[in-house]
């Protein structure tokens, strides 16, 4: 699996805003919607998206559905990102190597 649907669900502003508030505590799309100057139906689209990004997740309690952060999701990038820093830092070193030739 691909960590380009986190990354592209990270790319909007207010997914990122939504999720930094998912990790202080889980919260309805109600609450989440409050403060904002959107509404709770566009509050619960941006969620869909990280949903199906993995980095959220839903449950329902009674009337309401309750969204948290799933950590698990942010696994993917953070092994994406790991690789390619490892690349550059092995590029770097050779090019220090061969500057100090």
């Amino acid at each position: 699996m691909s960590a380009a649907p986190v990354f592209a669900a990270l790319g909007d502003q207010r997914r990122l805003e939504l999720l930094e508030r998912l990790t202080e505590e889980p919260a309805t799309a109600t609450l989440l919607a409050a403060p904002l100057a959107i509404s709770r139906q566009a509050v619960v689209k941006h969620l869909q998206v990280l949903q199906d990004a993995g980095l959220v997740r839903s449950s329902r309690h009674g009337r309401d559905v309750v969204y948290d952060v799933d950590a698990a999701g942010l696994q993917q990038p953070q092994d994406w990102l790991a690789a390619h820093r490892a690349a550059w830092n092995r590029r770097l070193r050779d090019l220090k190597a061969r500057a100090e030739q």
